[in-house]
């Protein structure tokens, strides 16, 4: 199975897409599995698993939540968990809601991970290790990370526009896995990790759906203010 374990819809403050475009995007590119890892929200992973349905394509219910140490993603989270807590009350929060903890882009620039890493080994199911639209060598500083604390690896494209779907994904063997089933392959190292970073025209239209998804976003939150 070939998963993307880290997608944004336009239910993130800074996601462009549908879900139901994510989706297409992903079963034409032969993506097997999505984890919905909206800012801050669930309703885009609602709204994909339910568009996903008989199409063969899993759909991993996820949320990033941007803790008071940095980003944090939830798998198999149907509901949202507040920003702002911290790191470890972030964690607990995941726990109790019966997730999955990914720890991702943690040495990207100004997304650096700000918590010494080593109070929460124990806590983390995963740390992504190639985020394709992360500048700078934050990739390879989270794999060199990973190896030597002999931590589980993930990766996704990261992608707020339907078009980036797939750009990194990991590969599991076996075919129709459940989530539970992908994240003991994980556990077990037994995944293989393919895929690269936006090129510059990718990146350049990345940041300019991201930046007009802002402004769109802000323009309707402040129109809903006024009435």
């Amino acid at each position: 199975m070939k998963c993307d374990l880290h997608i944004h819809t336009h239910y993130s403050y800074d996601g462009s897409s549908s879900p139901r475009k994510i989706v297409d995007s992903a079963v034409k590119k032969g993506i097997d599995c999505l984890a919905i890892t909206d800012h801050g929200e669930v309703k885009g992973a609602r709204e994909a698993i339910g568009y996903a349905k008989g199409k063969p394509i899993l759909i991993i219910p996820g949320i990033e939540i941007k803790s008071k140490g940095g980003d944090i993603i939830g798998l198999n989270i149907k509901e949202k968990i507040p920003n702002d807590l911290s790191v470890k009350k972030t964690i607990q929060r995941i726990r109790e809601l019966g997730g999955k903890v990914i720890i991702p882009h943690p040495f990207g620039w100004f997304r650096n991970f700000k918590l010494d890493f080593e109070e929460i080994l124990d806590d983390i199911d995963a740390i992504e290790v190639l985020n394709a639209g992360l500048f700078g060598p934050g990739n390879q500083k989270a794999l060199a990370f990973a190896k030597k604390f002999n931590l589980p690896r993930v990766c996704g494209s990261d992608a707020h526009y339907q078009s980036h779907v797939g750009k990194a994904y990991l590969e599991i063997p076996g075919k129709n896995l459940s989530m539970e089933e992908i994240f003991e392959q994980i556990k077990k190292g037994n995944v293989k990790i393919y895929g690269e970073k936006f090129n510059f025209l990718e990146n350049v239209l990345e940041r300019f759906q991201r930046g007009f998804a802002k402004i769109l976003f802000l323009y309707v939150r402040r129109k809903k203010r006024k009435i």
